[in-house]
């Protein structure tokens, strides 16, 4: 580098807002952790094992479509438990949850290569649904009811109720990952979106005897999966931009495409000059005037 370059200043890393739900997704891939938060849920299982919980997350990195926090079957075919971390609260996350129901059943009848148009009776596990609320508790519910809360309490036809899990005074490994979401929004509160909040976070709760285990195992991956360059909100920010860029340029092409449609009908300038006064390629204007002379 040159002693007269100014060195480019490096863009400050951000906490993703996204930051406690991806720790979320990462803390229960482990088995053991999936183990632990089975046993929390359901104490009286003891013949429950790793071997025996199969995760069936719907996933679509790639698509606009349907995904789920944390699906997760016992026994291969006995209960199903859908979970969803929640740090704002909304019940609409009923209405999510009756769609990732029906989309996780569907994928299991194909899994289990089970038809729903002959006559004998699918296998049909029984569903658990729970939310995982890292807010304040205040006066909400313990219960979420679909019926209740967009139908008056009215008899409909579908009904579906998810199990509201708050911050408590028990140990266990829902309520540890309540707790480390809380810290992480006090550390933002003290250093913002950075990767100081990040890293204080962890300290915080290792000292506390907060996910320790996990947070020592893979300190280094949670601060990465915690970490990035750019928020959601940049993202989103910048490909609209992106694309508002992309339609003023083709606005742009489409007018010097008719000015030099009509300078190529005129006659009077070269090929060469209409490419020059109108900014378009040589080769673009004599494809416009092949499509001009073509017969018809």
């Amino acid at each position: 580098m040159l002693l007269s370059e100014t060195p480019k200043p490096t863009r400050e890393v951000k906490a993703k807002r996204t930051a406690k739900n991806s720790v979320f997704l990462d803390l229960f891939q482990d088995k053991k952790n999936l183990l632990k938060l089975y046993q929390t849920l359901h104490p009286e299982e003891v013949h429950v094992t790793e071997d025996t919980l199969d995760i069936v997350t719907i996933d679509n990195v790639l698509t606009d479509n349907l995904y789920n926090d944390l699906g997760i079957m016992s026994g291969g075919n006995r209960l199903l438990l859908l979970l969803e971390a929640q740090s704002s609260w909304t019940v609409n996350i009923l209405v999510r949850m009756l769609l990732y129901l029906a989309q996780t059943y569907h994928e299991y009848f194909e899994r289990t290569e089970q038809s729903l148009y002959k006559s004998k009776k699918v296998k049909l596990p029984e569903p658990e649904l729970y939310v995982i609320y890292t807010g304040n508790r205040g006066r909400k519910p313990d219960v979420l009811s679909l019926s209740k809360e967009f139908f008056n309490g009215a008899c409909i036809d579908v009904e579906i109720k998810a199990k509201v899990m708050y911050e408590s005074d028990e140990d266990n490994i829902i309520n540890e990952y309540i707790v480390f979401c809380r810290v992480f929004n006090e550390q933002i509160e003290k250093h913002g979106m950075t990767q100081k909040a990040v890293t204080e976070t962890i300290r915080i709760c290792k000292d506390r005897n907060i996910l320790k285990q996990y947070l020592s195992s893979k300190e280094v991956e949670v601060v990465t999966i915690m970490m990035s360059l750019f928020d959601d909100e940049q993202i989103m920010r910048t490909y609209a931009k992106d694309i508002a860029n992309a339609a003023a340029e083709q606005a742009e092409e489409n007018k010097a495409k008719k000015m030099a449609a009509r300078m190529i009908k005129a006659g009077k300038m070269s090929l060469e000059d209409i490419a020059d006064y109108t900014e378009l390629s040589l080769d673009m204007v004599k494809e416009l005037e092949r499509q001009i002379m073509q017969p018809v």
